[in-house]
């Protein structure tokens, strides 16, 4: 697994030695940020939510986002994102890392939301509280103009809208998909 472009284009990140961590691919990742590429900027806050590896978040702040936020219920994963955050050598101050469930990080408060949030939970997990939180009409965790991304297994049919929130875009690539939801 490598880093597709930016400051830290071209690097290889460890992956995990076992299987129960499905990172998203090289390709699918590359698609992603071809899209979220206009948003992206030198003061954007990004939450990589399921982390697993980080690479998405890296992948972030390679390409220029101002921080990213790594959530994984995962101490392992964590551990490992903060081995490839070590290797790239990205300032502390760009970064955070929290062993929480999805769920738990989520019914939180939080004093800054995110401009950009990608949810990539394990695919037999239950979407609907972390949309539900995402979606509600005060929720601080989304900025105005923010986008929640959410990848899922084909089979999973994910809400055009919930609460505040509407999907405006999806991506399909092989049996996986990315449902792109912003605020109403």
């Amino acid at each position: 697994m490598r880093i597709i472009a930016g400051t830290y284009g071209g690097r290889v990140l460890k992956s995990p030695a076992d299987n129960k961590t499905r990172p998203t691919s090289d390709r699918l990742r590359e698609s992603l940020f071809n899209i979220l590429a206009p948003l992206i900027s030198g003061d954007m806050r990004f939450l990589d939510l399921c982390a697993g590896t980080g690479a998405v978040g890296i992948e972030a702040i390679s390409r220029g986002a101002a921080h990213s936020t790594f959530v994984d219920r995962s101490r392992r994963s964590c551990a490992l994102i903060e081995e490839n955050l070590d290797i790239l050598e990205i300032p502390e101050s760009q970064t955070e890392v929290l062993a929480l469930s999805a769920e738990n990080f989520t019914g939180r408060s939080h004093e800054t939301g995110w401009d950009i949030v990608f949810f990539d939970p394990p695919y037999a997990m239950n979407y609907s509280p972390v949309l539900h939180e995402f979606g509600r009409a005060a929720s601080p965790m989304l900025n105005e103009h923010g986008k929640l991304i959410v990848e899922h297994h084909a089979k999973s049919e994910l809400p055009d809208a919930v609460g505040h929130l509407r999907r405006w875009r999806i991506l399909k690539q092989g049996e996986t998909r990315l449902s792109f939801y912003e605020r109403n």
